[in-house]
C-alpha cells in the first residue's frame, strides 16, 4: 500500500521540486560549492593563489595558446594532499613562455615569447637540469581558456580559486548573523518589556548606519585580511534576522502549545530553542538565502575598494578593480567575466530564496 507523506517538510520539498528556477539555482550553488572546495585540483595553475605571473603574455584573449618551458624546482618540499587541496602547491616549478627552442647535446636554448616586434631574449639551460628526462616532457602547448590578466596570470585559475572567497563568505557571514540575530531576537520577543525596548534601541541604531559604511569601520578596526572581512560582514547582517525572529516569537508565544510548556514547568531556554524556534524557521531560512547574496555583494564591494581580501588572494571584486579600466581599451572581458560570476551566484541565491519562500508558504 502506497504511503502518502503529509508532513509540512515533505509538502514543502514537493513544492520546491516543482519550481524549476529554484532547483536549477540549487544545483548551480552545489556546483559552485564543489568548485570552491576542489579549486586547486581543477585550476590549470595550481600554485598558491594561482599567482604564477608571466608579464610577457599579459591581457591575452580567451583561448590564447603559447609554448611553455617548465624548469624543475631545486627545492623539495613535502606537502600532504589535504594541504595541496587547501593552499595549492608551494615551490611551484618555474614556467617560461617561449617562442622557439633548440636542443644540442649539452644544453637547451630557448627564445622567450615576445610581441610587437620586440626582439626575443635567448637563454640556455644545461640538459642535466632536466633530470635526464625527455625534454618534450617539459615543453608543452598551454591554453589559457579565459585568457590572462594584466600580470599574465591564468584568469580561469584565478576565477576558480576566487570562488572560495565569494562562496565561503556567504556561509560564515550568514552563520554569524544567525547566531547573533536568533539569540538577540528570541530574547527580545520572548521576554518583552525593558529587555525588548533596549534590544530594539540597539537594533534601530545599527539599522540606521549604512551597511557598507559599518562594514568598512569594522574591517578597519579588525585589520585588512581574509577572515576579518568574513567577521565584519557577519556582524552587520544580524539585524534583519533579529527583527524577524522577534516578531515571530511575539506572535507565537501566546499560542496554546507554548502555554502548555510553561504549565509543565519547562525552562525559558527550552521553550524558546526547542519549542518556538523550530516552528518559526521558515522566514529565517528565506532571509538567510537573501543574506548569502548580500554578503557576496558586500565582499565584492570591499575588494573593489581595496579593503577586502588582500593580494595575491584572488577575489572577484578585486579582479574587477584591477581591470575595470580595460573596458575602454578593448579588453572588457577582463572585468566582465568576474562581474558575470558575481551576478550569477547572487542571482542563484536570490532565486533559491524566492523558491523557498513559495515552498514554505503554508497558505499556498
Amino acid at each position: 500500500m502506497k504511503t502518502t507523506h503529509n508532513s509540512l517538510s515533505a509538502l514543502a520539498l514537493q513544492k520546491f521540486k516543482k519550481n524549476t528556477t529554484g532547483v536549477l539555482s540549487f544545483w548551480f550553488i552545489v556546483i559552485c560549492g564543489l568548485v570552491a572546495i576542489f579549486a586547486y585540483a581543477l585550476a590549470p595553475d595550481n600554485s598558491s593563489n594561482a599567482n604564477q605571473m608571466h608579464l610577457e603574455i599579459h591581457s591575452k584573449k580567451p583561448g590564447f595558446q603559447v609554448l611553455t618551458l617548465t624548469i624543475p624546482s631545486k627545492e623539495k618540499t613535502t606537502q600532504t594532499t589535504y594541504n595541496k587541496l587547501l593552499n595549492g602547491i608551494k615551490n611551484q616549478k618555474t614556467v617560461i613562455p617561449i617562442a622557439n627552442y633548440f636542443l644540442s647535446k649539452d644544453e637547451l636554448t630557448i627564445e622567450t615569447y615576445s610581441e610587437n616586434n620586440i626582439p626575443s631574449l635567448t637563454k640556455s639551460f644545461p640538459i642535466a637540469l632536466f633530470e635526464d628526462k625527455d625534454i618534450s616532457e617539459y615543453i608543452t602547448l598551454k591554453t589559457f581558456y579565459l585568457g590572462t590578466d594584466k600580470y599574465g596570470r591564468d584568469l580561469l585559475s584565478r576565477m576558480l580559486i576566487g570562488t572560495r572567497i565569494s562562496f565561503f563568505i556567504g556561509f560564515i557571514a550568514v552563520f554569524i548573523s544567525l547566531v547573533i540575530g536568533i539569540s538577540i531576537g528570541a530574547i527580545a520577543g520572548y521576554f518583552g518589556g525593558k529587555v525588548d525596548t533596549f534590544i530594539m534601541w540597539l537594533i534601530n541604531i545599527t539599522w540606521s548606519i549604512p551597511t557598507l559604511l559599518l562594514v568598512i569601520a569594522i574591517t578597519l578596526a579588525l585589520g585588512k585580511g581574509f577572515w576579518q572581512v568574513f567577521i565584519a560582514v557577519g556582524l552587520t547582517m544580524w539585524v534583519e534576522v533579529a527583527r524577524v525572529v522577534r516578531g515571530q516569537i511575539m506572535s507565537t508565544k501566546e499560542m496554546q502549545y507554548v502555554e502548555a510548556t510553561k504549565a509543565l514547568g519547562y525552562s525559558n531556554f527550552r521553550i524558546i530553542f526547542k519549542h518556538i524556534l523550530p516552528n518559526i524557521m521558515a522566514p529565517v531560512i528565506v532571509i538567510s538565502a537573501a543574506n548569502f547574496a548580500g554578503a557576496i555583494l558586500i565582499e565584492s564591494g570591499l575588494s573593489f575598494l581595496g579593503i577586502g581580501a588582500q593580494p595575491p588572494t584572488p577575489s572577484w571584486g578585486a579582479m574587477i578593480k584591477d581591470h575595470y579600466s580595460y573596458i575602454i581599451l578593448g579588453k572588457a572581458y577582463l572585468a566582465i567575466i568576474p562581474g558575470l560570476a558575481i551576478m550569477s551566484l547572487v542571482m542563484a541565491f536570490m532565486l533559491i530564496g524566492n523558491a523557498l519562500r513559495d515552498a514554505l508558504d503554508v497558505k499556498n
